[in-house]
């Protein structure tokens, strides 16, 4: 069977395999890393920069080459973004449309060639426009490799991988910061028979950020029944540790043992630094059997109903 090569860059514009920077390391994949230059204090596992608009930052960034033959690398700025799926950390590829550091920064070499065992370190600027908005402006230096790893099998994907030294950039101003929760949503899955069975419930909300700062959210829940019972109250773990500004992300929560038959609700509060917001939605918790019988005793109720009344009115 003919080998389909599909390259992901093409189809998905937005997914491509970056390593980006964590906070104690630099950028690396076991082939390349990329990371800011040393400083003359230290040695920094990102770049932290600060500017008003008009302002422009000299730079340097180092691409070091782990293998053991020359690597060339496409070099250029991108835009960050939170992924939709668990909201991590990502930044744009080459050929989606930048607005932000993506087009301020601006590497002195587009390309670069590192060879076997060395490193390049590559000066750059990054110019802040006098339009600017205020805030929060993440993004990062990416050394893409443009070669394309064909994989195996009877239908191979093309991958190209790339390596990201985030940049934080804060433009001088107003620093607000804002966090929204919406469209909680609450589905039960529920056993047929009553107490045979596990009972379950998947609580579905969007995290927003509506500020101009990056936020290190937290999120509680707390769900209750009848008469106030608090049935559930925990602080959520599956959340991104960076929500950038203006990205959303949906994120579900599984609730394990919920209760298979109750009326409450849920909710959902938010908070980082200088801002907290809540939201919630009710739930009606009813086993399927459960279920199938008052929905047929509803109809033969009806059907009763309507019976009678044709008779009266019959006799009348």
């Amino acid at each position: 069977m003919r080998k389909l090569y599909v390259l992901f860059l093409s189809l998905f514009p937005s997914l491509f395999l970056v390593t980006a920077a964590a906070p104690a390391h630099a950028a690396d994949n076991g082939s390349w890393s990329v990371y800011p230059a040393a400083s003359q204090i230290a040695a920094r596992p990102y770049f932290y920069l600060s500017a008003d608009p008009g302002q422009t930052i000299d730079d340097k960034v180092v691409v070091t080459n782990k293998t053991g033959r020359p690597l060339t690398f496409r070099l250029y700025a991108a835009d960050a973004y939170n992924t939709a799926r668990d909201g991590g950390f990502a930044v744009r590829t080459v050929a989606e449309k930048q607005r932000g550091v993506g087009i301020w920064a601006k590497p002195a070499k587009s390309r670069v060639t590192v060879p076997a065992r060395g490193k390049v370190t590559v000066p750059f600027t990054l110019s802040v426009p006098e339009g600017a908005e205020p805030g929060d402006h993440p993004g990062a230096l990416v050394a893409l490799d443009e070669r394309i790893d064909k994989g195996d099998g009877a239908v191979a994907l093309g991958v190209q991988r790339a390596v990201a030294a985030r940049i934080y950039l804060r433009v001088g101003g107003p620093a607000v910061p804002a966090i929204a929760v919406e469209d909680v949503r609450v589905s039960h899955h529920q056993p047929l028979v009553p107490g045979l069975g596990d009972s379950g419930a998947t609580i579905s909300y969007t995290l927003r950020n509506t500020g101009n700062v990056t936020l290190n959210p937290k999120v509680e829940l707390r769900a209750t029944g009848l008469f106030g019972r608090t049935l559930l109250a925990r602080e959520l773990t599956r959340i991104p540790g960076e929500l950038l500004p203006g990205q959303r992300v949906r994120l579900s929560e599984p609730w394990q043992g919920s209760p298979q038959l109750d009326w409450g609700d849920v909710k959902l509060t938010a908070s980082a630094k200088d801002t907290r917001e809540s939201s919630s939605a009710s739930f009606f918790a009813l086993p399927w059997l459960v279920a199938v019988v008052l929905g047929a005793a509803a109809a033969v109720g009806t059907v009763l109903f309507v019976r009678a009344r044709r008779a009266r009115t019959r006799i009348v």
